[in-house]
């Protein structure tokens, strides 16, 4: 079994939200188990399309309650870690798909290359290293995509 983990801004565009949906779509039909941060924008959108399609979405929470998580969580881990939980995220996911995103996204990618994993970016952010070595994402154009390298 592929845990596959969604990495994403807490606020996002409808565009975005779609997006995010259709990867948590895709996930389920995978048969993979999707991990995210368990609160809004595109962490909910994929959740919701995980679970509309059968499938599981675990959320990492940030805080010390199930308060804050979205309404498509199947199951929820409360860390207490604040954004510390990223790390607990990306390390417990075979591969990650990070779609838009802020500062957050950003560390969450760091942070699953750094662990060596798999990372596929769908309009997110682009590396550049100091040495000019660039985008150690893999570049996907549609959610089928994203999903189809993630659990290659």
């Amino acid at each position: 079994m592929k845990y596959v983990a969604v990495v994403g801004a807490a606020e996002c565009s409808s565009e975005v939200y779609e997006l995010a949906r259709e990867v948590g779509r895709e996930i389920a039909r995978s048969g993979a188990i999707l991990l995210c941060g368990g609160r809004g924008g595109v962490m909910e959108a994929a959740c919701r399309g995980a679970t509309e399609t059968g499938g599981v979405a675990i959320g990492i929470l940030p805080g010390f309650d199930r308060s804050s998580q979205n309404p498509y969580v199947t199951y929820s881990i409360v860390t207490g870690l604040g954004d510390a939980r990223n790390a607990v995220l990306v390390r417990s996911a075979d591969a990650v798909i990070a779609i838009s995103g802020g500062y957050g996204t950003l560390s969450e990618i760091g942070l699953a290359l750094k662990a060596g994993r798999r990372v596929v970016g769908l309009h997110t952010w682009e590396i550049r290293k100091a040495d000019g070595d660039i985008n150690h994402l893999i570049g996907a154009s549609s959610p089928k995509e994203a999903v189809k390298l993630a659990v290659e």
